[in-house]
């Protein structure tokens, strides 16, 4: 099919959230197998599953061939419906135990969570007793709500179900917006939870056309379309809010730790450059290293170049280019960093030129721990040659214009 004539088919509204929930799955999954025995994860992969489900079943094709398939006329309503409650009612289950944690012991919450189990078990239950009992022959793939709304049976079918799935996503995006306005929440939770809340809001949507559509027909009148029209590209829009809700505060967690690792890797390679210059040595080069593994060795080799540079290393031009940097107007973990940038410049170049006494020269072991927790802002530094120098020449002014004792 051309993209022209994919985008004029008129079951894109079902195929379009189907594949993003497919999608979400996918991105999840890796995941959810790796800690399997997490039962949240377990519940928003079977969340997935049946969301993805509900547009799979109730697309006119499907619906068409699973009705020849059976044999029975319409079996894909109670099926669909079934489906639809069962999501609605695990999505409500799940924000719970999301927002409580999956060790509240609240004997209110595990009673709350056991009549939501009851309710929607019997509700599914009731959509078939009622199916049975209504017995209607005549095939109806698209209109099926506003078509039958006058049969008996049928009738309390098509308000029970659409009845239970408003509850439940009512609750939901009540929950979920309380959880939202919360303090301390990691902004990609909170950008996740209100994608849930508008999708859970926007099924509302879906369930009021529907409703409306039904109750017209009640009343003699035609507002088929909202049944027809509205509710499936708004029941699509809301399952992809609901597909990203889940997904953004993984993906997003994830491509921010990934990025701060990145970052963290090109802001040390300032001090790996100048490290590797006075050792002559690097880090080896793996093809297929993780950031993780990278960002690991520049900062082993870094920390290991620094202790070779230890005996070296002149605590007292420390103190002076420290007080140099406060004295130009730098802030205090500022000054530091620069006072450590001099004191290892100065380091290496006196490495290069020994003279008598350096091999007895001690470990400076407190200001080489202190160097040693801050290899990322000393590396940062080294950026600003301009206050390096700056610093440094300060601190010699310094040194020259105290008299010897």
């Amino acid at each position: 099919m051309s993209p022209s004539g994919f985008l004029d088919d008129p079951y894109i509204a079902f195929w379009i959230p189907a594949g993003v929930l497919t999608a979400a799955l996918v991105i999840k999954l890796p995941s959810i197998v790796r800690l399997w025995k997490d039962p949240l994860l377990r519940a928003v992969g079977g969340l997935l599953v049946l969301a993805c489900a509900i547009f799979v079943f109730a697309a006119p094709p499907t619906i068409a061939w699973t009705n020849r398939v059976t044999g029975v006329p319409n079996i894909s309503a109670p099926l669909v419906y079934s489906i639809l409650t069962a999501f609605g009612g695990s999505c409500l289950l799940l924000i719970a135990s999301w927002r409580n944690g999956i060790s509240d012991r609240s004997e209110i919450i595990r009673r709350a969570m056991r009549w939501v189990v009851v309710a929607y078990s019997g509700v599914i239950t009731a959509l078939w007793v009622l199916f049975a009992l209504a017995g209607v022959h005549e095939e109806r793939l698209r209109d099926f709500d506003t078509y039958y709304a006058t049969t008996h049976f049928m009738r309390e079918l098509i308000l029970l179900y659409l009845l239970a799935h408003s509850v439940a996503c009512l609750i939901t995006a009540k929950l979920i917006w309380n959880w939202v306005r919360t303090d301390g929440l990691d902004a990609w939770l909170r950008g996740g939870l209100t994608c849930l809340g508008i999708g859970n809001a926007m099924n509302l949507i879906f369930d009021g056309a529907k409703l409306s559509a039904v109750v017209a027909r009640w009343s003699g009148h035609d507002l088929d379309r909202l049944s027809t029209d509205l509710a499936p590209p708004v029941a699509s829009v809301a399952a992809v809010l609901i597909a990203v809700g889940f997904v953004l505060p993984h993906i997003g967690q994830y491509l921010h730790r990934r990025a701060l690792i990145r970052l963290s890797h090109w802001h040390l390679r300032p001090l790996y450059l100048l490290t590797r210059a006075d050792s002559g040595d690097r880090v080896p080069f793996t093809l297929r290293a993780t950031p993780e593994l990278r960002l690991m060795r520049r900062e082993t080799f870094i920390r290991d170049g620094l202790l070779r540079l230890a005996r070296h290393v002149d605590e007292d031009l420390g103190r002076r280019a420290y007080d140099a940097a406060l004295r130009l107007g730098h802030e205090a973990g500022r000054a530091k960093s620069l006072a450590h940038v001099v004191t290892i410049q100065d380091a290496i170049e006196t490495k290069r030129r020994p003279r008598k006494g350096d091999a007895t020269t001690p470990f400076n072991s407190p200001d080489i721990v202190d160097l040693l927790e801050e290899i990322e802002a000393v590396s940062r530094a080294l950026r600003n040659t301009h206050d390096i120098k700056a610093v440094r020449a300060l601190a010699a002014a310094t040194a020259e214009s105290v008299p010897p004792a």
